[in-house]
């Protein structure tokens, strides 16, 4: 998993890990959820790809667009 930048301080994300199609995410309480295309949406896991990169507004992110879309639960 990659560290998360979290610019805003805020963030409820730790760390995500890219991968084809699809991103795992864990969340500050180790709960970690892998989004894919076909759960969530192509143009979403583009958008959450670009946010992860960024540092900044992938949790407000999940939380508005595709909050439980996510193919299994890891962790």
């Amino acid at each position: 998993m990659k560290p998360y930048r979290n610019l805003s301080g805020r963030s409820g994300v730790r760390a995500y890990q890219p991968g084809p199609g699809a991103i795992a995410v864990e969340f500050v309480d180790g709960s970690v959820y892998l989004y894919t295309q076909a759960s969530a949406g192509t143009a979403a896991i583009a958008r959450m790809l670009e946010l992860a990169q960024a540092g900044r507004g992938l949790s407000t992110y999940i939380s508005r667009h595709v909050q439980d879309r996510y193919a299994e639960q890891l962790r």
